[in-house]
């Protein structure tokens, strides 16, 4: 079975949005995606994209996406990527899906010159945490992951 990755198109929209509901249901979190297929096109494809995305596909078959977004970094005055979702149909899991989704990722950063290539994981995913080690990926366990939304957005805002 081949596995290949491409750029995300507007057909690929619909599906998409599945794997992001799979991912947030596989994440304990279902009825956290407000996103919806209008949203998305637009982040992906409207006048000022916020985001890029990557499609794998085994034997023509959409099985899994990755979406990411450029950072910069004051630190080495150059930007990175951001990897926010990645995400594998449990039935393409181990055929080389996800691996090939970073490769491609890495590429990506690589031929644009950039220096970083970072992703968050739940602290419980085991099995990312040790794909993610085996492909090379380094904790970086003295930072904390800080948010604002909601109520407490606005009121920081002073909008509240």
């Amino acid at each position: 079975m081949t596995v290949t990755i491409r750029p995300a198109a507007p057909a690929d929209v619909p599906a998409i949005l599945g794997f992001i509901r799979d991912l947030a249901a596989f994440e304990r979190e279902p009825e956290a995606v407000k996103s919806t297929e209008p949203m998305l096109h637009d982040a992906l494809f409207g006048a000022d994209p916020a985001v890029e995305a990557l499609i794998a596909e085994r034997d023509g078959q959409r099985v899994g996406f990755a979406i990411f977004y450029r950072t910069f970094s004051t630190w080495t005055g150059k930007r990175g990527i951001w990897l926010d979702d990645l995400y594998i149909a449990p039935d393409a899991r181990g055929s080389g899906a996800g691996a090939a989704l970073l490769r491609a990722l890495a590429g990506i950063a690589v031929d644009r010159g950039y220096a970083r290539f970072e992703w968050w994981v739940l602290d419980w995913n085991t099995p990312a945490l040790d794909f993610y080690r085996a492909k090379g990926a380094v904790p970086q366990d003295e930072w904390t992951v800080q948010r604002v939304d909601g109520d407490a957005l606005r009121r920081l805002a002073g909008r509240d």
